[in-house]
């Protein structure tokens, strides 16, 4: 298995996804999907981009199709259907998925529904469990959904039926059930929304922040599962916190150059190319491919 590039602030979903069972990653312009601790099949070829929703996998390939299908044995019964042409990025989620194109425009649509142009100048965004969020290339992030935990992050706890700036100097945003957390430009992990079991450390513990506070520092790439969360700082090093770990961010890894996050999994590929599942907080296991 190559090594990935080395772990930046965008690089989640790049080349490993999770979303509560299932899972993505990207080898070599290759797609494997797996659920739960299966053995990783074979999905796609020419691909450049994976993710995954609870129910579906996705995957940009290199023409700039972002395409969708089921599982595995869908894929075998029928080709992926194409859902956007003249993708740059993606991201997937409970709602619907959100596309950037190459001059920035952003495109949302929920699930099943065709694509309808939501916000121009977007560096990246995130499709959560209960609401949505997009950064803009000045680094304002936008947010919209529930927000009964928190999930703006301003103080608010009544939804909006549009996006709303919620917080600055953002560069990467992750979403998962009634919380997120955003890394700003300084290395600094920032959470709000529900915090029963740890995702957002201590801020908030117990029950919920309402507002954007800092939980780690010196981060360069972020991810958050349902009650967990990570970081990477930029000497590889992984660190993660919440159900399964410790509340206090502990480092658990060394030579880590991208993560994700699930329901209850911890996925991470090592600079040395190897991926690694960690249950709960337990492990972690090699999660090897079966010869292609």
């Amino acid at each position: 298995m190559t090594a990935p590039s080395p772990a930046r602030a965008d690089g989640s979903g790049r080349t490993l996804a999770s979303y509560y069972a299932r899972h993505q990653v990207l080898v070599d312009g290759r797609a494997w999907a797996w659920r739960d601790e299966d053995t990783p099949q074979r999905q796609l070829d020419d691909v450049r981009q994976v993710g995954v929703s609870r129910d579906a996998c996705f995957a940009l390939r290199d023409n700039g199709d972002l395409v969708t299908w089921a599982d595995a044995a869908a894929r075998a019964a029928a080709p992926p259907r194409v859902l956007m042409r003249g993708a740059a990025a993606f991201a997937a989620g409970q709602s619907g998925w959100f596309a950037i194109d190459a001059a920035g425009v952003l495109w949302y649509a929920a699930t099943g529904a065709a694509p309808a142009r939501a916000a121009e100048g977007v560096a990246s965004a995130c499709i959560g469990d209960s609401a949505d969020y997009y950064i803009t290339r000045d680094g304002t992030l936008f947010a919209r959904g529930l927000a009964h935990r928190g999930q703006y992050g301003d103080g608010k706890l009544t939804a909006t039926d549009r996006f709303v700036p919620t917080a600055t100097e953002a560069v990467a945003v992750r979403a998962h059930t009634g919380h997120a957390i955003h890394l700003r430009r300084d290395g600094t992990v920032m959470g709000t929304g529900g915090n029963r079991f740890g995702p957002l450390s201590s801020h908030g513990l117990g029950d919920k922040a309402d507002r954007w506070g800092p939980i780690f520092e010196g981060a360069v790439a972020i991810a958050t599962g349902s009650r967990h969360s990570l970081a990477v700082r930029a000497d590889g090093s992984l660190w993660a916190w919440g159900e399964g770990f410790e509340i206090a961010p502990r480092k658990i890894l060394d030579g880590v150059a991208e993560v994700a996050a699930g329901d209850t999994a911890t996925l991470a590929l090592t600079q040395r190319g190897e991926l690694l599942q960690w249950e709960r907080g337990r492990g972690p296991r090699r999660v090897r491919l079966p010869p292609a």
